[in-house]
């Protein structure tokens, strides 16, 4: 009868052994713990602001010229009407394009984001890396994203070379 507990437990242990070990990470509290997070939100807050008061001001002045147009357009002739026009149409366009090149998806306040909240994100992600591979941890989850993300996944479960094997291809030689 001990042989058969001290079986079942040598065999429960190895099944447990090659179990795969997962965790998980809130990274909006790790980065509201952070200093450096706080001031680079700070920044890009002040920022957009400053963007935001300049975009509000071209379209305030936009406005403005329309009125003036709108009050005088009885007096002015033909021409001057369609210059005035021009005018307002021209200066519209060139704030709509001031507000697409600074919050548009390609835009400054993205770009600023990018080189302010990246090293941070970085170091947030080195860390975690390293924590998993002292707990020997094979998979950690961000729990903080609507869509749960994987942020660190063991090389070892990593069977992309397989796949391309399996399509019939050499993995290492890549398409340009």
């Amino acid at each position: 009868m001990k042989k058969y507990f001290l079986i079942c437990f040598l065999l429960f242990t190895g099944f447990g052994a090659f179990a795969q070990k997962f965790a998980y990470v809130d990274t909006e509290y790790i980065l509201k713990h952070l200093p450096e997070y706080k001031s680079a939100l700070d920044q890009m807050n002040v920022l957009s602001q400053q963007w935001q008061e300049k975009v509000d001001a071209n379209f305030t002045e936009i406005d403005k010229m329309y009125k003036a147009y709108q009050a005088d357009q009885v007096l002015l002739t033909e021409d001057m009407r369609k210059r005035r026009e021009n005018e307002i149409i021209e200066k519209e366009k060139a704030a709509k394009e001031f507000q697409r090149k600074i919050f548009g998806p390609d835009g400054d306040l993205f770009q600023t984001r990018s080189k302010l909240l990246s090293p941070i994100q970085d170091k947030v992600t080195k860390a975690i890396a390293e924590i998993a591979k002292v707990k020997l941890l094979d998979f950690i989850f961000d729990k903080s994203s609507e869509a749960t993300m994987m942020i660190y996944a063991s090389s070892t479960y990593d069977v992309s070379n397989d796949v391309i094997v399996r399509l019939g291809f050499k993995p290492g030689t890549m398409l340009k």
